[in-house]
């Protein structure tokens, strides 16, 4: 009965995000509150949702503090000669600007941390998207599927955990490993570049002085994004207030007919605009040096990245913006994206609680795990590929390798399949898993880029699933599994 309530819980929740029936932190709420009473553990609902935000309260304090950081770093214009340097080198070619997206998400991705290279990626490629119209869920989705492979690197935390898991260790199962996840890479630029021949072939090239020219058109303001490149409500701001355009907004500030004001700026260019009175031009060795800084303590692991960030936000504030009233108008320019995606945060932490403390995932995980035919044991590695293409997209890492790949592995060890095999076999899904519910990160990168959640799975959830199987695919080729 768990199993069945189990997937008809998570079938339900995206489907009613998917067709906007209702709002993801509504639904993330609800509906694992609703199967919880079904289930007969109402009772225990307020013990299940403290323990999945006690779990959770360190990323969304990460969060919080990052995106301030980095908004304070778009505000003093910190990325605004990668934006110029990336436009004036893909010449407004959007099939350039899609592939420059990639490129970017998986230079990025080195330092393991998804929430920071959707920041970044996002924080540099907006104002392209926007200044040529091009489908924000491009963007949304090639950054995702590109951090998605790169998060097998070791210390980006599945090949960690695989290891653990298994008493391995993390070299023998990754260094075999990177020639599949290259094609994996490769794979994802190729994607990348198809979509961007057909953004260009609906929009159009422009020369660079044609791109930065172009004004944009007034937009209706919806619920969300559509997939051919329509967008979301954006920020209500005058002109002279220097927000910056990693800001999200909301659609306020509309005229009764739904599009924006005419004497209303717009903000989403605002990050190349030369005289934005944020600019910090005498301090931008300083905040490149302390974002250097950063970025290296965290991947050193000198402090928690909730104080990392806590000190950057802090420092940053107190350096760029020493008045009170400036450091005021900062906080408030990004309140939103930090309410939106904490409170998304804090919101799955009741549908992971409800899912781990009720024991639906691992009836879930036993039933999957038993309806493998014994025939198939030969063949375990590849079963646990395919297995953890839905198994890591509805359900935490830590709940499939802790919980689901021992079991795996065992099977195989019975028919003479070695733990390492499976091991590295279980990394096929983690192009798809970074668009799961279930990851934090990616509601940074759809707040940022004012997509919405459902409209970026829409989009995502195929190309996402192609890239595993093609890492999947490589890795029997190349005889790695």
């Amino acid at each position: 009965m768990l199993t069945i309530l189990g997937f008809a819980m998570i079938a339900t929740f995206l489907v009613l995000i998917m067709t906007k029936k209702m709002s993801p932190i509504a639904a993330l709420v609800l509906i694992p509150a609703l199967f919880c009473v079904a289930v007969g553990q109402g009772a225990q609902l307020g013990d299940y949702v403290i323990e999945g935000v006690g779990n959770l309260a360190p990323t969304a304090a990460m969060l919080m503090f990052a995106i301030v950081y980095f908004g304070v770093m778009i505000d003093v214009g910190l990325f605004d000669p990668i934006v110029r340097g990336i436009l004036k080198f893909c010449q407004a070619d959007p099939m350039r600007i899609v592939v420059g997206t990639a490129v970017l998400a998986a230079i990025v991705s080195l330092d393991g941390d998804g929430s920071t290279t959707f920041m970044i990626t996002v924080s540099a490629m907006y104002p392209l998207y926007k200044r040529l119209k091009m489908s924000l869920v491009v963007m949304t989705g090639v950054a995702a599927t590109a951090n998605g492979v790169m998060n097998t690197l070791p210390w980006g935390g599945p090949t960690a955990r695989a290891a653990t898991a298994l008493k391995l260790d993390a070299s023998e199962i990754f260094v075999p490993m990177i020639p599949a996840l290259a094609m994996g890479l490769l794979a994802v630029f190729v994607l990348a570049y198809v979509l961007g021949i057909r953004e260009r072939k609906r929009l159009g090239m422009l020369t660079l002085d044609e791109a930065l020219a172009r004004e944009p058109e007034p937009e209706t303001v919806s619920a969300g994004t559509g997939g051919t490149g329509g967008t979301g409500g954006k920020d209500r701001l005058h002109k002279g207030t220097g927000a910056s355009a990693g800001a999200t907004g909301t659609g306020s500030g509309t005229s009764a007919s739904g599009t924006e004001n005419e004497d209303e700026d717009d903000d989403e260019f605002q990050g190349l605009d030369p005289n934005r009175p944020t600019l910090r031009p005498k301090l931008y060795w300083f905040n490149a040096g302390l974002t250097a800084a950063l970025l290296t303590a965290m991947i050193m692991e000198l402090l928690p990245i909730p104080v990392l960030f806590l000190l950057g936000a802090a420092l940053a504030l107190t350096v760029n913006f020493p008045h009170m009233p400036d450091q005021r108008a900062r906080i408030a320019a990004h309140a939103d994206n930090v309410l939106n995606v904490s409170g998304m945060v804090f919101a799955a932490a009741v549908f992971t609680g409800v899912l781990t403390g009720t024991g639906m995932v691992e009836h879930m995980a036993d039933w999957v795990v038993g309806t493998v035919p014994d025939a198939m044991g030969p063949h375990m590695a590849i079963v646990t590929g395919l297995l953890s293409l839905p198994l890591t997209y509805f359900m935490s890492n830590d709940g499939f390798y802790f919980g689901v790949l021992p079991v795996l592995a065992e099977a195989g060890a019975a028919h003479g399949v070695s733990p390492v095999e499976i091991a590295r076999a279980s990394l096929a899904g983690q192009a798809l898993h970074m668009s799961s519910p279930l990851v934090p990160a990616v509601y940074v990168l759809v707040g940022m880029a004012k997509v919405e959640f459902g409209d970026h799975t829409r989009f995502t959830v195929k190309w996402a699933v192609l890239t595993s199987l093609v890492v999947l695919a490589a890795g029997i080729l190349f005889g790695i599994m």
